[in-house]
């Protein structure tokens, strides 16, 4: 699933008809799989706000040109898999790919 506001804001909705259809989903935002999803792959939306747009505001505030901003982009990257997702729809997670994982919730 794509990440967008539009998506993220409509989450609980997208999680039950995911969970009825029994398919498996993978959604941009680790956050996602933590609150229902089967398995979110990428940066934390907390660290794209405290990190990288919390610094680009100040030196905005410190009167540099926006134009003059670089662009940052994320830095760390997790993947979290919800087991327990993947029980309600019936679906194994391969081994291999729950050991990698940086968090799973049982």
């Amino acid at each position: 699933m794509l990440a967008s506001a539009l998506l993220f804001n409509n989450r609980a909705i997208i999680f039950d008809r995911v969970a009825s259809l029994r398919l498996p989903a993978m959604y941009q935002w680790p956050e996602m799989a933590e609150q229902g999803g089967l398995i979110g792959y990428g940066p934390l939306i907390v660290q794209l706000y405290r990190d990288i747009m919390s610094r680009q505001l100040a030196k905005l505030l410190r009167g540099i040109n926006p134009a003059d901003l670089p662009v940052e982009q994320p830095t760390r990257f997790e993947l979290v898999i919800n087991l327990k997702a993947a029980k309600a729809i019936g679906h194994e997670v391969p081994a291999p790919l729950v050991l990698r994982a940086d968090k799973v919730i049982e």
